[in-house]
């Protein structure tokens, strides 16, 4: 690992591919939808308020923020921060991002458990992204396996944490697109119609990139996993 090693890219091109594809997924469907206005005729800003306000969140406030796609929602201060393609734009692509992130303070509002299990993990997350493959590379270098060891536990704390990360946002995705028909911001209330299909894509194309983290984590612990392994080998 230290050197060379061709079995190194085995591992991470797919990964690395499966990641440029999702990517490519996302801004496509976001750049067509952000051009095809909503027959409501509502904004980002306007569809998570609708949203949110059907679900009693009154008190969470939202904000622009600046960037392409930095949508998110902050626990901390129970606020949705939308970018500026989605705060102030009336689209298809404005109202799936805004409804997703709205999704996510009703998640939050609910206790819903994978969130809960997500947030409790960030500070464990936090501390294997900062130290694992420092822990890692020291183990190999100085040919201590018990090192390396736990310098791979480190490193699965976020392998772990892309994976709890797959039931939120599939979650916040699943209450977008059922309260954007609920609120009637989509086919005038109906499910299935065209504007339906053109949030579904948005949003689903975004999974992926959930979906290709997980997977290229994963391939990179499973050849750090046969890296210590080989160390063994060679003792």
């Amino acid at each position: 690992m230290i050197g060379f090693d061709p079995l190194y890219f085995v591992f991470m091109l797919p990964g690395l591919a499966f990641m440029l594809w999702a990517q490519s997924k996302v801004k496509g469907n976001y750049a067509k939808f952000s051009k095809v206005q909503n027959s409501a005729n509502v904004t980002g800003a306007q569809a998570a308020r609708r949203v949110l306000d059907s679900q009693g969140l009154h008190n969470v406030q939202i904000e622009p923020i600046r960037g392409e796609l930095s949508d998110h929602y902050d626990p901390r201060s129970r606020v949705l921060r939308l970018s500026e393609g989605v705060y102030g734009v009336p689209s298809i692509a404005a109202i799936g991002i805004a409804a997703h992130e709205a999704g996510h303070a009703i998640q939050h509002a609910r206790a819903y458990n994978p969130l809960k299990v997500r947030t409790a993990m960030v500070p464990a997350v936090n501390l294997g992204s900062n130290l694992g493959f420092g822990v890692l590379f020291m183990g190999l270098l100085l040919q201590q396996q018990g090192l390396a060891w736990i310098g791979v536990a480190l490193f699965a704390l976020s392998t772990v944490f892309a994976l709890a990360t797959l039931p939120v946002e599939f979650d916040a995705t699943k209450r977008a697109k059922a309260a954007l028909v609920q609120v009637g911001l989509v086919d005038s209330g109906v499910a299935g119609g065209a504007e339906s299909k053109g949030v579904a894509r948005v949003l689903d194309a975004a999974a992926w990139t959930y979906i290709a983290g997980f997977a290229a984590s994963l391939l990179t612990l499973l050849y750090y996993v046969m890296a210590v392994m080989g160390m063994g080998r060679r003792d």
